[in-house]
């Protein structure tokens, strides 16, 4: 299974392994993962799973559609060229070691 790795703002690390398809946002709940809020559970309608996406990650994934580009217009933290919804990325295997952000608050 490809491997994500969560870097949250204070330097803690967290590795989780997800299967392909899972999408960022649900591997970091159900693994524990502090940060990711996402009231929405996944619908893109809140953005509390706002994430900065590392390295070269962001160009793997596929271009923001109109709905998640209105949702990152509405993060509690400054959004930035490598910011995404976790909800809308979805594991694969060419995405594994990704390194994944989590800004300092959702709310």
């Amino acid at each position: 299974m490809p491997k994500i790795i969560y870097h949250a703002c204070d330097g803690t690390v967290v590795d989780v392994e997800a299967p392909v398809g899972m999408s960022v946002m649900h591997a970091a709940k159900a693994n524990g993962v502090d940060g990711i809020v996402a009231e929405c559970g996944g619908s893109a309608m809140c953005a509390t799973c706002h994430v900065y996406v590392g390295g070269d990650f962001v160009h793997r994934l596929p271009p923001v559609d109109a709905v998640e580009d209105e949702m990152l217009e509405c993060t509690a933290t400054e959004r930035k060229p490598n910011s995404r919804l976790s909800c809308q990325i979805k594991m694969s295997s060419d995405l594994d070691q990704i390194v994944i952000n989590v800004p300092e608050r959702q709310t």
